[in-house]
C-alpha cells in the first residue's frame, strides 16, 4: 500500500472528465473504473447489474434533485426475500471500490469515490470543469443536440450529479473544499489537462 496511490474523478456533464480520467490512468499506467463498476458489483454481489444502473448517479435523482425510492424485491435465489434500497446498493458498490483500491493504484471517476476512499493513505480527489460554452458545444456534438437542449441536458445532468453526491457524502458537490485539485478544462484542452493533472499527481505521490 505504501507505493499504491488512488485518484478520484469528480466532473461536471460536459467538461470532459471521464476521457481525461481515461487518459490519465493509461498515462500512469494504473487501473481504471467507471461505467466497470457496476459489472463488478453485480459480479461480487450475485445482484443483476440492472439494479445499480437504476441506483446510478445519473438516474438516482430526477430533476427536481429528490430521491427515488428504489425499493423491491428479487425473486431470484438466494435473494427472494432480500429487499433493497439505495443506500444498500451504494454500500454494495462502496466495498467493491475499496476491495480494488486495496488491490493496486487505480482510477475512479464519481460514485462518491472521494468519500468512500477518504481513509485511504495515498490519494488525490479531483474535480473538472470548463466553460459552459465548452459544455454546450461537446455535448451538443455528442448527443446531437440543438444548443439549447445541449444546455437543458447539462442543467439536468448535473442537478443529479450533484444531488447524488451530497446525499451520500454530505459533503458539497463541486465546491474547492471537498477536493484537492479543481481544473477547468477550457484553459489547457483535454490531452494538456491531463499532462498537468499526471504531472501534479507524480508530485503528489512522490513516484
Amino acid at each position: 500500500m505504501e507505493k499504491e496511490f488512488v485518484i478520484t474523478i469528480g466532473r461536471q456533464l460536459g467538461s470532459g472528465g471521464r476521457i481525461i480520467g481515461e487518459k490519465l490512468a493509461a498515462k500512469l499506467g494504473i487501473a481504471f473504473y467507471d461505467k466497470e463498476l457496476i459489472q463488478i458489483a453485480s459480479q461480487e454481489s450475485g445482484l443483476g447489474k440492472e439494479f445499480f444502473e437504476q441506483a446510478d448517479e445519473k438516474k438516482l435523482y430526477n430533476v427536481f434533485g429528490g430521491l427515488f425510492g428504489l425499493r423491491g424485491t428479487i425473486a431470484e435465489e438466494p435473494f427472494s426475500t432480500y429487499y433493497l434500497n439505495n443506500e444498500t446498493l451504494f454500500k454494495i458498490q462502496s466495498d467493491v471500490i475499496r476491495k480494488l483500491a486495496d488491490k493496486g493504484s487505480c482510477l475512479f471517476v464519481g460514485r462518491c469515490a472521494d468519500y468512500v476512499l477518504s481513509s485511504h493513505p495515498r490519494s488525490l480527489n479531483i474535480f473538472v470543469t470548463a466553460d459552459l460554452a465548452d459544455r454546450v458545444r461537446r455535448i451538443a456534438e455528442q448527443q446531437k443536440l440543438t444548443p439549447e437542449k445541449a444546455r437543458d441536458y447539462i442543467e439536468k445532468a448535473d442537478k443529479k450529479r450533484a444531488a447524488y453526491y451530497n446525499y451520500f457524502s454530505s459533503k458539497p458537490w463541486g465546491m474547492a473544499e471537498t477536493y484537492h485539485l479543481c481544473v477547468n478544462t477550457s484553459w489547457l484542452g483535454l490531452d494538456e489537462t491531463v499532462e498537468f493533472i499526471a504531472g501534479f499527481a507524480l508530485k503528489r505521490f512522490g513516484t
